[in-house]
């Protein structure tokens, strides 16, 4: 059973990236990307100015699981890892605390294109499975949100639903959705020298 973020040794690293958990500073970062377009099309919440974003982002319960991915320094993006209960019946509700995490990720534009969203996600559910003892990992997007999908593809997640039009966007627009997952043992499985 997970123990939170707060079991993970931070700043975490990749081959090209450093993953640390948000602070109230990086606000101001984390506005100039998704304030674009082609970001704010897709995030949950597109606030209309800095003044509001700002408010939002450093609520305790958002910064505390918002990550943010840094290249050379500078904030490119952010993660999402909200740790969570699995559904499960009455009498075993106690195994099923704490089990799984959404996941959810943003990417400065700029900065697209380069293998860094990928290395990541893919880095933070590494995180999930063998730091924090998670059994599963889970992703939403809308359907037509690709470079989200196929993010989540890329990674090793398996599509567990599509629904039709069961979304609404910010548009008012009903959208198609899509849930992605993986589990522990098939990350485990699919890795390299795995027996």
């Amino acid at each position: 059973m997970s123990e939170g973020l707060g079991a993970v040794a931070w700043p975490v690293r990749t081959e090209r990236l450093e993953i640390r958990p948000a602070t109230e500073a990086d606000g101001p970062a984390t506005w100039r990307y998704r304030r674009q377009e082609s970001v704010a099309l897709w995030i949950t919440s597109a606030q209309p100015d800095s003044e509001h974003y700002l408010a939002d982002f450093t609520e305790p319960a958002r910064l505390a699981k918002t990550l943010v991915i840094e290249f050379n320094g500078h904030v490119i993006g952010d993660l999402m890892l909200a740790i969570e209960d699995a559904w499960a019946q009455t009498e075993v509700t106690d195994r099923a605390r704490a089990v799984q995490a959404e996941l959810g990720w943003s990417l400065d534009p700029a900065y697209a294109g380069r293998g860094y969203a990928t290395e990541a996600v893919a880095e933070l559910i590494r995180i999930c499975f063998e730091e924090l003892h998670l059994r599963r990992v889970l992703a939403q997007c809308f359907a037509d949100n690709l470079p989200s999908w196929r993010l989540m593809e890329r990674v090793g997640m398996r599509r567990e639903s599509h629904d039709v039009r069961g979304s609404l966007h910010r548009s008012g627009e009903w959208l198609d959705g899509l849930a992605y997952a993986l589990l522990a043992d098939e990350w485990r499985s699919a890795r390299p020298g795995a027996l």
